[in-house]
Parts: C-alpha cells; structure tokens; sequence
C-alpha cells in the first residue's frame, strides 16, 4: 500500500510537470478591450497569463489558481472573473472537494459572507460532480462508503472512467474503487517475491474479474475475490451496471505492481 501512495505522490508530480510545461493562451483582453485599451489588453494577454501564468517551474498552474481564488474571495470579487477563475482551478486539477475546504479555510480568515458568495459560484463550477439526480449520484446512494474523486492518478490504465476513495490509512490501508459502466483496468500483475496479491470486496453494482485464461468471474456486494501474487488479470465494472469494490493489498516483499496492455473491447464484449 505504501508503493501505491508513492506511485500516487509520483503521478500526481508527473502531471504536475505537464501542466509546467504549458504556455497559457489569453485573448479575453484583447477581443473585450482589444480597441477601447490596447495596453491593458496586451498586459493582460501577453504579460499577466503569457508570461507570469506560464512561468510553471516556479508555481504549477494548481497552485498559482489556488493563490487566486484565495486572492479574488479574500477580496470580496465574486463577478465574472471569480467564476473564470474557479473554473481554470478546475481544469488545473482541484477537485470539488478541495474546493469546498479551500472557500471553507478562506471564510475564517476572509469573512463568512464571502465564504457564502463563492460557494455559489463554486457550485455551478462543480456542478457536474454533484448532480443528484445522474447516475453517479444514483449509485452513490446504494452504498455506504463514498465514491471519491476522479482516478486521475492511474486514468491512463483505465478504459472508462473510475474513482478513488481512501477508506483508511491505519492498520490495513484500503480504497474504494467506482468504475462507470463498461470501465474495466489493464491487464495487470501484482508481483512480489513473497506473499503480496491482493483481494477485493465487492461493495455495490456488479463487475468482472479474471485471470488469464480462465473464465471470468462476476463480482457482487459480499463477493470477495483473492488474487494471488505475479497472476496476470483484471477487473471492473459489467457494461450495464456501475461497480464498486473495495481494494486490499496483500503485504509482500519485492512487490511491484505492473500495468500491462488494455482489456480489448473484443475480450470485454464477449464477458
């Protein structure tokens, strides 16, 4: 579990250094004040977000949108450009989650009202995230535990959408993992020269697992699933239903886990 917090800790730098290497591209200032005040337009585009925004080997995008919005709601700006701003922290990686501690941090030191004044803005923003009537929300409601945010960290092994939730981090760490109907991970490999594997406990929906060159097998809430050490599989969620399941891993020594090649929509669709 510590290898996976790591791993985690190393993506998240990995997309941190992405976004580094990302130029900002602003044209509001000059296609809104472009004739009226050419200056200002120019310093807006080309100095504020074309130079001070794209110096990301200092500050990530995440941060500097993070020293903003903490800026335009300490000062009580919550019009347009707060909305602008709430949703490039979107885009720059802060999850509805860390969005709502964040205006909840600022309120205690910026005031209560202008804590008020952003959530509603941040709650358009976010809006997508919390529907309560969509089908996430839907499933989140038969299950205890919570879904989490969005598996950015491991999205690139995933077919679909999926999300992650630490349920805890003492004694037995373990993560709650939601796949969207029809998302499934790679092929996979939990390796370890001794013990290791992993097992899994189905929570709601239905899923699949299997080992390669065995039959699948379907996962439902109570379903557990031993998955021994340097066995080739996968599993996730059946194409109509969402699936959760709670992941434990198996301590080990030498353990690695190895992502493989994608689950094909040839292998999937005949399950």
């Amino acid at each position: 579990m510590k290898r996976i917090i790591i791993l985690l800790i190393l993506l998240s730098a990995i997309t941190s250094t992405i976004m580094a290497q990302q130029k900002i591209v602003q044209t509001a200032g000059r296609q809104q004040l472009g004739e009226f005040a050419p200056e200002f337009a120019h310093l807006n585009d080309d100095i504020l977000f074309g130079e001070v925004w794209s110096r990301n080997d200092l500050l990530s995008l995440r941060d500097r949108s993070l020293v903003t919005i903490t800026s335009l709601i300490s000062q009580g700006i919550t019009d347009s450009s707060l909305t602008f701003h709430l949703q490039e922290a979107k885009k720059n990686g802060i999850t509805r989650t860390e969005a709502a501690e964040i205006i909840t941090h600022i309120a205690f030191y910026a005031g209560w009202p202008k804590a008020w004044a952003a959530f509603r803005l941040a709650k358009d923003v976010w809006n997508d995230d919390i529907k309560g009537d969509d089908a996430k929300a839907a499933f989140q409601r038969e299950m205890i535990f919570p879904i989490g945010e969005p598996n950015s960290a491991y999205a690139k092994y995933f077919s679909g959408n999926s999300w992650l939730a630490p349920i805890s981090t003492e004694q037995i760490p373990f993560f709650n993992v939601t796949f969207e109907p029809g998302c499934r991970n790679n092929w996979h490999i939990h390796k370890a020269v001794k013990g290791g594997g992993q097992m899994l406990v189905g929570v709601a929906g239905r899923g699949w697992y299997q080992e390669e060159g065995k039959p699948a097998v379907e996962i439902l809430p109570g379903t557990v699933i031993h998955i021994p050490a340097n066995v080739k599989h996968w599993h996730g969620a059946t194409k109509d239903s969402w699936f959760a399941h709670l992941a434990f891993e198996v301590p080990g020594s030498e353990s690695e886990n190895v992502w493989l090649e994608p689950v094909t929509d040839e292998e999937y669709n005949k399950l």
